[in-house]
């Protein structure tokens, strides 16, 4: 990551200075305040982290900056003042002028943020031509944004449509079209979170360097403490609508003084996590509804420095040592040090598991094996004697889940991850290779072959509120699932009963409907569906992804403690390498199809092979100061497509020590690699094998 800039004493005025800022949704039940009393400044060439769990007010904040509410959402207090001027005192035809060209905004979703029937280009173009600016030279303007953001072949693309263009172009599109008329503060709202590591990476850098090329102020809204330490010279954090702790990156990560911001930087795994350390200190509970916080502090029920003094009202934000930096918290005030108290607290996480955990040995017969699996997502017939060619999204993949362990999966969306697990479970049909469940050939997918699949192997989707029935109760979901083992009558009850318990829900929970869960709540209930059939194995496709870190930190402790009870073996899917590290045992690294790399998680991580691998550990962002100072391996482009692969190393258009940066290693082109034993241990599809290990 290219480094920020260090705080700098003294700075004058701040380009933008937020005080008191109140914000409330007018709804027949009443008043709900989403956000109360806040206050930050941004300096030019600054770069804030606005940070929090879902629900803190972090979006709701900038929106209300930006005067973009919808009814019934109402400023009701406070100031936004950009370059001395209030922008909550202009009429709306004003404030409309200062949107854009003097404060721009990029949206989380860029599919949703761009018209999908107009051209790239016209909608940067109509950006400028409402301020005033002539097509001709909006035009113009349009091709240096885009050239600008790193879009490649600029006068093609220009004229395309959204979507022909992939998700991290999508976000460099939004991002020009937010910088059409030179604003001087950019906020950015979770601008990275649906993107793979690799394109994260491209992102991040490509924000640091128009704030050190063009100064351009950044407002960044994120819940990953890692994007915070790399790229920002301050942060704010934000729990229930309130700031509960302010300062630079280096004093905040340095040395928390708000036991909440604590808990978030402990809830994190890591890169060089170690999974017989234990259970992540996950933060216990969840986040209280906005219109029923409880009086005092909002944190209390969830702190462990609580005491009588936080539940009777809120602390305000006052100096903490001298620095500058600020926390709301009785305790902290008083000259606790909440960080020490906080550090891998044995009974800190809901879902602790009493001892440190040993990995299991790897058995004897597998639960779950894969040999040269193939699967064709293209072959489609398109008339009577037409079909088209295949396009094999998996093509040619080996790998084994055993009893008590775990497999990670890792690569980049559209590296065959997800077709993988489909093919296991029949979703997707298999053209080659093998699949055994328990000693078993499936591959035939035979009614008795998808029944044995069905019973031994379960899935874990990404987003459990899509897989489960909205007019069902959990009672009635659970139900269905307990029904293939011919329970019912009072031992259902019974079973399902037990199953809420396994996951930490309570028995009367059993007649509540999807909605009225949370999001990690909604997770727990998917893991229990997927128990009630007694498997011996769990396909997790990014169970976690859509989760804040201390709810994922939960969701974590909770797969690894019922791994240890049931013997469970986990093949884990993921775009986050930390979350990985922590719960695996083995990790396959994926690309286009093909297994790249495979080996012990400590040998892969500790000395990747591949430098596709070396890439995507450089790439992803760790809540470390000290981080930005590592050498980042920056992939450049996009995945290609699996229906016309590159010939020879699938890697090699995009590979930082390949033929793009060495006309010589021709064979890069001419063969493809095979997993070979490399003298670490792993093993690594590469004719240069372990050349980038040292860039990790």
């Amino acid at each position: 990551m290219t480094e920020p800039p260090p705080a700098v004493e003294g700075r004058g005025a701040p380009l933008l200075r937020v005080e008191g800022l109140g914000t409330e949704f007018r709804l027949r039940s009443g008043a709900v305040r989403a956000v109360t009393d806040v206050s930050f400044d941004i300096h030019a060439g600054d770069v804030l982290g606005i940070v929090g769990e879902s629900g803190s007010g972090k979006s709701v904040t900038a929106r209300s900056i930006m005067r973009m509410l919808r009814a019934p959402g109402e400023i009701v207090a406070g100031s936004v003042r950009f370059d001395g001027e209030d922008l909550l005192a202009l009429p709306e035809s004003e404030m409309r002028r200062r949107r854009g060209s003097k404060v721009a905004m990029v949206f989380q979703d860029p599919q949703a943020a761009l018209n999908p029937v107009m051209k790239v280009g016209d909608q940067i173009v109509e950006a400028m031509t409402i301020h005033g600016v002539g097509r001709r030279a909006a035009r113009k303007r349009a091709v240096e944004l885009l050239e600008q953001v790193g879009i490649p072949d600029v006068q093609t693309k220009i004229d395309q449509y959204p979507h022909q263009f992939s998700g991290g172009m999508r976000q460099r599109v939004v991002i020009a079209i937010a910088l059409a008329n030179d604003p001087a503060l950019l906020i950015a709202d979770e601008p990275t979170t649906a993107l793979d590591v690799t394109i994260q990476a491209q992102i991040l850098r490509l924000l640091a360097g128009l704030r050190t090329e063009l100064g351009i102020a950044v407002a960044i809204i994120t819940h990953d403490m890692g994007v915070v330490a790399e790229l920002c010279t301050d942060v704010v954090v934000m729990y229930s609508g309130r700031t509960v702790e302010k300062g630079t990156v280096e004093q905040v990560f340095g040395h928390p003084r708000h036991p909440y911001t604590a808990a978030l930087l402990e809830a994190m795994p890591s890169l060089d996590d170690d999974r017989t350390d234990g259970p992540l200190p996950a933060i216990p509970g969840a986040p209280p509804d906005p219109a029923a916080l409880p009086p005092g502090c909002a944190f209390a029920p969830r702190c462990r420095f609580a005491e009588d003094a936080c539940t009777k009202e809120p602390p305000v934000l006052l100096e903490i040592g001298e620095t500058g930096q600020t926390a709301a918290c009785f305790v902290a005030q008083r000259g606790v040090d909440v960080a020490a108290g906080v550090v891998r607290e044995e009974a800190q996480a809901e879902d602790a598991a009493p001892a440190p955990r040993t990995p299991t040995p790897p058995t004897a017969e597998p639960v779950l094996e894969i040999r040269d699996l193939r699967v064709d997502v293209g072959s489609r017939r398109r008339g009577l004697f037409h079909r088209e060619p295949p396009v094999h999204a998996v093509d040619s993949v080996s790998l084994t889940v055993e009893a008590g362990r775990t497999l990670g999966l890792v690569g980049e969306s559209g590296c065959g991850k997800s077709t993988l697990s489909r093919g296991i479970v029949g979703v997707s049909p298999i053209t080659e290779g093998s699949i055994r469940v328990d000693g078993t050939d499936v591959s035939a997918m035979r009614e008795e072959d998808l029944k044995r699949v069905r019973s031994s192997v379960q899935y874990v989707f990404q987003d459990p509120y899509a897989s489960l029935n909205p007019r069902r109760t959990i009672r009635q979901s659970l139900g269905e699932a307990l029904a293939f083992r011919d329970i019912g009558g009072a031992a259902l009850e019974a079973e399902a009963r037990s199953l809420m318990d396994q996951v930490g829900l309570r028995p009367e929970h059993l007649d509540r409907y999807p909605h009225a869960f949370s999001g990690g709540q909604r997770q727990r209930i998917g893991i229990a569906r997927a128990l009630a059939r007694r498997p011996r194995a769990l396909i997790l496709d990014e169970p976690v992804s859509a989760l804040d870190m201390s709810v994922q930190a939960q969701i974590i402790n909770l797969l690894e403690r019922i791994q240890d009870e049931l013997g469970l073996g986990y093949l884990f899917i993921a775009h986050d390498l930390s979350v990985v590290r922590h719960l695996s045992d083995t990790v396959a690294v994926m690309y286009l199809g093909r297994i790249v790399e495979y080996g012990d998680v400590a040998d892969v991580y500790g000395n990747p092979q591949h430098p596709y691998t070396a890439a995507l550990l450089s790439s992803s962002p760790t809540a470390s100061v000290g981080a930005r100072a590592r050498e980042a391996v920056v992939l450049r482009g996009d995945l290609p497509s699996p229906a016309n692969p590159p010939s020879g190393c699938r890697f090699r258009t995009r590979c930082p020590i390949g033929p793009l940066v060495r006309e010589d290693r021709t064979i890069c082109a001419e063969a493809d690699p095979q997993l070979t034993l490399t003298p670490t241990g792993q093993r690594a599809a590469c004719h240069f094998a372990g050349e980038l290990a040292h860039h990790s």
